[in-house]
């Protein structure tokens, strides 16, 4: 388990990924509407997630980035079918690996 230091410093980044992908998709509207509802779905629930961190709940703190971490795994299979531009698909696979790389770190 990383320490709350670490976890908060990860959550940090993937909150930062996370913003720049939203970024993205509201400027961006040529981006399927599939991707941007996930990415939509992944900034509402990191959002949420910012009081569980706070919390130190280490269970807590491991579901909530499970359940970012489906989201991302969502976000990346509908890029796999809606083959959006190299940029979109690019910037959906670096949410979904520092999602996945920051739950395998926790478990």
């Amino acid at each position: 388990m990383l320490q709350p230091a670490e976890i908060k410093q990860r959550f940090s980044q993937v909150q930062q990924v996370v913003n720049q992908a939203e970024s993205v998709c509201q400027s961006d509207q040529s981006i399927p509407s599939e991707i941007r509802d996930c990415i939509h779905k992944l900034a509402d629930e990191t959002g949420r997630a910012q009081s569980v961190m706070q919390s130190n709940q280490e269970s807590d703190i491991i579901e909530c980035i499970d359940n970012l971490e489906a989201i991302g795994d969502e976000a990346k299979r509908v890029c796999r079918s809606a083959q959006p531009s190299p940029q979109v698909a690019s910037m959906v696979m670096r949410v979904h690996d520092e999602l996945s790389d920051f739950k395998h770190k926790l478990h």
